[in-house]
């Protein structure tokens, strides 16, 4: 049996520095910071450990006093419902800008919860800051921890007020996965695309809860935001686990000149990086532009399995048509998105979402997969056969043996002499010919080339 971690909730008005806060404990900067409000629009949760204490941290968007229709609105609901199944809250204030009617607002609101809160007065660095820590005795939330998030001043004084609330939480006993459970490590899951595509609408509509914030506004997923999920592959009689990773939605370069945006664009960026798998959402209604063949090839050129999937189906126009014709616009304008898995999704009604799973494990498995030395030969054998390497100038190219260096994504050697003159159009013969004949499909393959160090061996 295993234990499950204890939450704790950052709470508090925008700019307070509640992000800065959660980057500290986690010890990375998994969270974007800027100087203006309303940076963080979705949960975040990271891990932190310290000693023998270990918990998650919760980062939340600014609270803000607005009606439930709109963006801040739709975002202070996403926080309340953070809070739910928490063992605890850390409710931040600025100790520089003093006590605010929001801040008695929302200290009137967690007083009403039943979960312990740790008041914390942040940016007390300096004498400025020393009347907002008197003044936070007010919120009626008991004795405030001062600190500077920024620079880990008063962080000790934090974890002791912590302690009490994760050490003597009794956590609840999971069971450890069966025996004959998949033992696969969970599936790295990024959807990428332009802004408003659905991406996250489609990630809730997997998930079956309103966890990301979303609405008719481009733009409003900025930080990469990981969720863990369970996927039910009723075809197999599995449960899978899966991390969702939501990013910005990415426009085109030239457009892009908000500091800010170029921050979430780096970060979806950074996801990719971090992702096994990669789908790449387009708009049924806006069908396949200029800039998603970019993303696709950013996504393979970093080496990721992907996968295209067209949302907002339950709306497309001449759906058939429109498959078809993104199918050969694909084809033509990547060699390498040739047979990359298609799918057609609705994230409004949950239409081709289980195919949709389904491609992502099957792509990462070939983008996993491992050939035996005597198998790869075999084959490269054949290949040569029905195709030789070229002769320039009347000098042969030799291609002696290929072996498999590494996966994920599936690297191959070749080993010969006079390598350098072997044309690029072979290359691709033979990348193509290793994802047709040895099952790797349309996942991104690498392949060098290496000579011998001897200069005389060029028979």
């Amino acid at each position: 049996m295993s234990k499950v971690l204890p939450q704790v909730v950052i709470i508090g008005r925008p700019n307070v520095g509640k992000s800065t806060l959660f980057n500290r404990l986690v010890g990375r900067k998994l969270a974007l910071v800027d100087d203006q409000p309303g940076v963080t629009r979705d949960r975040r949760i990271g891990d932190v450990s310290l000693a023998r204490m270990r918990f998650q941290i919760i980062d939340t968007a600014g609270w803000e006093d607005e009606d439930e229709a709109t963006l801040p609105g739709r975002m202070r609901n996403q926080t309340e419902a953070s809070l739910v199944g928490a063992q605890g809250a850390l409710f931040v204030i600025d100790s520089r800008a003093g006590l605010t009617p929001l801040d008695e607002e929302i200290g009137r609101w967690l007083r009403a919860q039943k979960v312990p809160v740790v008041l914390v007065v942040n940016k007390v660095e300096g004498r400025s800051g020393q009347d907002g820590i008197i003044e936070s005795y007010s919120l009626g939330l008991g004795e405030p921890v001062a600190i500077s998030a920024e620079h880990g001043e008063g962080m000790a004084d934090l974890f002791e007020a912590l302690q009490p609330i994760v050490e003597g939480w009794d956590a609840p006993d999971m069971a450890e996965p069966a025996e004959d459970a998949d033992p696969a490590a969970p599936l790295q899951l990024a959807i990428v695309g332009r802004p408003n595509a659905g991406k996250s609408t489609l990630i809730n509509r997997l998930l079956g809860e309103d966890r990301l914030l979303t609405g008719p506004e481009a733009g409003i997923t900025r930080d990469s935001i990981a969720v863990d999920w369970q996927w039910q592959d009723r075809t197999a009689g599995l449960t899978r686990a899966v991390k969702l990773i939501d990013t910005a939605g990415m426009r085109k370069k030239a457009k892009v000149d908000d500091k800010l945006e170029k921050l979430s664009v780096a970060d979806a960026r950074r996801a990719v990086d971090f992702a096994e798998v990669v789908v790449l959402l387009l708009d049924a209604t806006r069908g396949l532009e200029v800039q998603d063949l970019k993303i696709a090839s950013m996504v393979i050129d970093e080496g990721r399995a992907l996968i295209i999937a067209i949302n907002k189906w339950d709306v497309a126009e001449d759906a058939s048509g429109l498959f078809n014709g993104i199918r050969e616009a694909l084809e033509e304008g990547l060699a390498q998105l040739r047979g990359v898995p298609l799918v057609a999704v609705s994230a409004l009604t949950g239409k081709g979402t289980d195919q949709l799973m389904a491609a992502a494990f099957k792509v990462r498995e070939d983008w996993s997969r491992r050939v035996s030395t005597a198998l790869l030969n075999r084959w490269f054998d054949d290949a040569m056969e029905a195709n030789p390497p070229p002769a320039p100038g009347g000098k042969r190219i030799k291609l002696r043996y290929i072996t498999q260096v590494g996966t994920r994504p599936p690297r191959f050697v070749i080993f010969g002499t006079r390598l350098s003159e072997l044309p690029t159009s072979y290359e691709r013969y033979l990348v193509n010919g290793i994802r047709r004949e040895l099952g790797f499909g349309a996942v991104p393959v690498r392949l060098s080339l290496r000579s011998p160090k001897n200069p005389f061996a060029n028979d």
